[in-house]
């Protein structure tokens, strides 16, 4: 606590505290009644008094009204510049958010532009299978009626080498009746023609058996090589999100390097300006706390100058004050000679009247010669006293009054101190404070990106899980259609390598 030095004005430590604690609620005269204690001065005149009083008077408030309007003035530098860093972090904030939104939106057209790519990949894929199909199977129509024909061909040759054959052995073989080698002839020729008949129809029948099992070993191998497509095309595509995904975090992870350096930047941009202010302000305290020692350092040299131009009036006021004493005293000392000397008149005898009168005459004379020597002697004194008692309050008052200056700037410099250390203490806990959000910030960064890794591997797996299960039910369902068709085990059987494209 402050205490108030009795015979000094308001202090510039005492309104600067005041003021930085807020607390000088108050108007400009509330706070001179209670801080700014008149010097009683009963040697100043007092319209000289009250003169000095209403310019050192004007001399404070103007320190006073200047110290606030650098307060103000302060106060508005940091709301302004508070207001200027929150509207660049709100445009870098705005900057990130919306190169995120557009990183997602070309993430989502990329997906659907291959999601639509696969879709034609895979009907352009379907249309060439089928076309193959259709050629596959053309072929081995013609490749079946070309091996038909040369057989056809190879049974007529050997029909007509068989009947030649006969007719010739007939020819040979006389005994034999016309109408039996005619009959002979017939059974054999029904015969052959019967058995080239069976071996036709179970040509065929092979050439059925063959082709039904060929198409549908074709169908396998395009139902195989579908299910590599989409294998494919779905390796694609998640191998597409999780690049994606990882260039997603790689840019939220330079969103949060960037936003921590402009964080960091903001609050030492902040926090110098507020210690630039604060060492201005204990500049500008410090220059009217010594403006102002210099003003009561004048202030007593004048009361002083003054005090010694008024001393001889004091002094000729005390002399004659002493005079009046010594004239009352030799006054008191007249009327006693009188009753001394009516007395001795009384009791003596009328011839010894004149010598007694004459010895009381020396007497009186003798004492009131004391009396004023005793009188001089004390007005002397008095001169010397009053002299040197002038020149040692003089000195006790400059002796006082630099103890009190030294000590309000002893006060000011640890106050100012005090606030320096204020300052630094909640600039650190304002970076600890940063560091701490930041810290946080890019933990919970890290666990969302840890998160999303793990839940886009689930999706991988799950998905190429589902489609490799779905593909397997579709290929054991294609085996057990073929093997209850009788086409057996269709994986063995091989193929023409030429695609037909």
């Amino acid at each position: 606590m402050l205490h108030k030095v009795p015979g000094c004005r308001c202090t510039w430590l005492k309104f600067a505290i005041m003021f930085g604690l807020r607390s000088s609620g108050g108007s400009y005269e509330k706070m001179r009644s209670e801080y700014y204690l008149d010097v009683e001065n009963p040697f100043c005149p007092q319209v000289t008094k009250q003169i000095h009083e209403h310019e050192q008077e004007s001399e404070l408030r103007e320190q006073m009204s200047g110290y606030k309007r650098m307060r103000r003035q302060h106060q508005k530098q940091l709301i302004a510049l508070e207001n200027k860093l929150k509207a660049e972090m709100d445009e870098h904030r705005l900057k990130l958010q919306k190169e995120v939104e557009t990183q997602a939106n070309n993430a989502y057209i990329e997906l659907e532009k291959l999601a639509k790519r696969h879709a034609v990949h895979s009907e352009k894929e379907m249309k060439t299978a089928m076309a193959d199909e259709k050629k596959f199977q053309q072929q081995i129509v013609a490749q079946q009626k070309k091996e038909l024909t040369t057989f056809l061909d190879n049974q007529k040759k050997q029909y007509k080498l068989c009947k030649e054959k006969i007719k010739e052995e007939m020819n040979e073989d006389y005994s034999t009746p016309k109408k039996e080698k005619q009959e002979r002839l017939s059974k054999h020729k029904e015969n052959m023609q019967h058995s080239q008949a069976e071996e036709e129809a179970m040509l065929l029948a092979q050439q059925r058996v063959f082709y039904d099992r060929n198409c549908r070993a074709f169908k396998r191998k395009v139902m195989i090589k579908r299910h590599d497509l989409e294998q494919e095309q779905i390796r694609e595509e998640l191998n597409k999100k999780k690049t994606q995904k990882e260039m997603e975090h790689a840019m939220l992870i330079r969103h949060d390097e960037s936003m921590q350096e402009l964080e960091h930047r903001q609050l030492k941009t902040l926090q110098k300006l507020r210690m630039d202010l604060i060492r201005l302000q204990h500049q500008t305290e410090l220059e009217n706390q010594i403006e102002y020692n210099n003003r009561r350092e004048r202030e007593l040299h004048r009361k002083h100058v003054l005090e010694l131009r008024q001393q001889p009036k004091n002094l000729k006021a005390l002399e004659l004050q002493i005079k009046k004493q010594f004239q009352d005293t030799c006054k008191v000392q007249t009327k006693q000679y009188k009753a001394l000397r009516h007395h001795q008149m009384e009791v003596t005898p009328k011839a010894e009247h004149k010598t007694v009168l004459k010895a009381l005459k020396d007497e009186q004379t003798r004492k009131l010669a004391i009396l004023a020597e005793q009188y001089e002697q004390s007005i002397n004194e008095m001169m010397a006293s009053q002299a040197l008692r002038l020149d040692e309050a003089q000195e006790a008052e400059c002796q006082a009054l630099r103890q009190q200056l030294q000590q309000e700037m002893e006060l000011l410099n640890a106050y100012q101190s005090k606030i320096k250390m204020q300052t630094e203490a909640q600039h650190e806990r304002e970076l600890q404070k940063l560091e701490q959000k930041v810290s946080l910030r890019r933990a919970h960064l890290e666990q969302k990106i840890e998160e999303e890794l793990v839940s886009i591997q689930k999706e991988r797996t799950d998905r190429i899980k589902h489609l490799l299960e779905r593909q397997d039910r579709e290929t054991d369902a294609f085996d057990m259609e073929s093997m209850r068709l009788g086409f057996g085990n269709l994986c063995t059987l091989d193929l023409p390598k030429d695609d037909y494209r």
